[in-house]
Parts: C-alpha cells; structure tokens; sequence
C-alpha cells in the first residue's frame, strides 16, 4: 500500500454541535439519494440489460465529473493515483455492476434493504485488515442491524421464509463498499473528499465505456431508429433514469459520502445504508412492491442497530 498521512478516525461526539448537525443532514440526504437509486435501477433495467445499466451509471458519472477533473488534475499527486484507482474499482466500477445483476431477481426494496449489510462489512474489514478499534457496544448495534435486515432478506412476499441467490450479487456490493470506506479513511483522507471523488470516477469512466461497446448497445442504438415515438420515449426515459443515477446516485452522492467520511468514521459514514431501505422500501410501494408484517419487523429492528452504533 502507498505510504500516506492517516488521520485518525473521527467520532460524531468530538464534533461540534454545528458540524454534528451537518454530518447528520448529509447522511439523510444520502439516505434519500440512495434510496431512490434502487428504483432508478429498476427502471433502467426495464429497457436495458444489467450490465448495460451497470456501464452506463458509471459513464453518466463520468462524463458529468470529467470537467472538474480536468480542472483539478494538478491538485492531487500522481503517487495517489493507483490508490485512487483501487478506490474506484471497489467503491465504484464493482457495485455498478452487481446490483442491477441483483435486481433481475431481487425487488428494488429489498435490494435497499441489503444494502445495509455495509456497515457491518465496514466494521468486519476495519478490525480484520486496517487494524482498526471498536467497542462491544458498536459491535452489539451492528448485530442488532444484522438481525433486523436478515429478517428482511429473508422474508417472502408471501410472509414465509424464502432466500433468492441473486441477493448474494448485493452482498457482493456491501462487501466492495465495506472495504472501501476504511481504505479511503485510511490512504485517501489527505485528499479532499471531491477529489477522491472525481477522481475515482474518472479513472473507472473509461473501463465502462470500452467495456458498454462490447455488448449489443450499438446494434440497440440503432434498433431504435426504427421504433415508434411510444417505443422511443420509453428508451429515452430509461437512458434519463440511469442518468440521473450516475449523476446524483453516484457522482455528487459520493462527493459527499467521503465529506462525511472524512468528517466522522467508516462505521457512522456507512450507516447511511441503514436508513436507505426506508427510502427504498416506501418507494418499491407506491411502485406496486408487496411487503408484510415481517418487512416492518425488519425495518424497526435495522432502525435500532442505527441508534446503538451511533450512540454515545
């Protein structure tokens, strides 16, 4: 690993009262971002395939950020930019992909649901490999969390226990999130957080780009021409859903999640992902998603680790 100034990790109590307060409206705006990326997958997935959608997110991204990057290319060092690089693969480029594999199989809101298996990753991979400390009573929320979106996962529409395997593609997500929060913390928190950011997009932009014409999308470009207005309008609004993803989803979305990061800690950055499934789940509602009792069961429990971790 490169050598780099470490910071040590912050926590919610040391900050003042304005910073706390503005730690907490970043991670529920995150919170409302997220959340609705799950149905904006959905409606992607509706016209293109996973991967297509996975490829284009990140491209969205990067062809909104490309411009700042050009501008603040001086300002990070070019010793940062494999490290910048493995952020990107894991936090960005990884993740784009598997959660539309997820959403073949998986309902939108409980893809969200899942997606708060990331803290506890964060938490796993802080102690495991950065060495990084924690309490009983952090490690007793986390399992409070873990308990409330195993429920979840683990719910069927029909209220009976069922297990779908493309849930796995989600975990595989929280897994590349989990490690890449600490790995920021630990080798990118000398850098601006819009920096890492950018920069991390930009490196993955070209990958997806080479890699969405290795698919069928040039021959579904030109099939296209020959579609109604109905049939076109359809295509554009899928194209307009998976941008806005890139966009706000990813692009600003991150900016701002590695704000908070640098601020707090990776344990209280990724609880973030423990509020997404409300936003995800009242969506996938008013979307025609069916949930039960155990579903509500699951939320109140996910909602409790939240305050346990966060505590004082």
């Amino acid at each position: 690993m490169p050598d780099t100034v470490v910071k040590p990790a912050g926590d919610i109590s040391t900050l003042s009262k304005r910073q706390r307060a503005l730690a907490w409206v970043i991670l529920i705006a995150l919170a409302l971002v997220w959340g609705s990326s799950f149905f904006l997958i959905k409606k992607g997935l509706a016209v293109y395939p996973p991967v297509q959608v996975g490829a284009l997110r990140v491209i969205s991204a990067f062809l909104f950020l490309v411009g700042l990057v050009l501008v603040r290319l001086k300002k990070v060092p070019r010793a940062k930019w494999g490290t910048l690089f493995i952020s990107g693969v894991a936090g960005v480029l990884i993740p784009a992909f598997l959660f539309p594999l997820a959403q073949t199989r998986v309902d939108s809101a409980i893809t969200g649901v899942l997606n708060a298996l990331t803290p506890l990753s964060a938490m796993i991979m802080g102690v495991a490999i950065f060495r990084q400390k924690t309490t009983w009573g952090k490690v007793f929320g986390m399992l409070v969390g873990f308990v409330g979106v195993a429920i979840l996962i683990f719910t069927g529409a029909d209220g009976q226990l069922n297990f779908n395997a493309y849930a796995l593609f989600a975990v595989g997500a929280t897994v590349c999130y989990g490690f890449n929060v600490n790995y920021i913390k630990h080798y990118l928190n000398d850098l601006k957080s819009i920096d890492v950011s950018t920069f991390s997009v930009a490196f993955m932009g070209p990958f997806a780009l080479i890699y969405l014409f290795t698919t069928d999308f040039d021959a579904h470009l030109a099939h296209d021409y020959s579609l109604t207005f109905v049939e076109k309008k359809s295509d554009v609004l899928a194209l307009v859903y998976i941008a806005i993803l890139g966009i706000a989803g990813t692009a600003l979305a991150l900016i701002f999640f590695n704000k908070l990061l640098q601020m707090t800690n990776p344990i209280f950055a990724s609880s973030v992902t423990y509020l997404i499934p409300v936003v995800a789940i009242t969506l996938g509602v008013l979307d025609g998603e069916q949930l039960v009792t155990g579903h509500y069961i699951g939320m109140v429990i996910t909602i409790v680790g939240v305050w346990l971790v966060n505590r004082r």
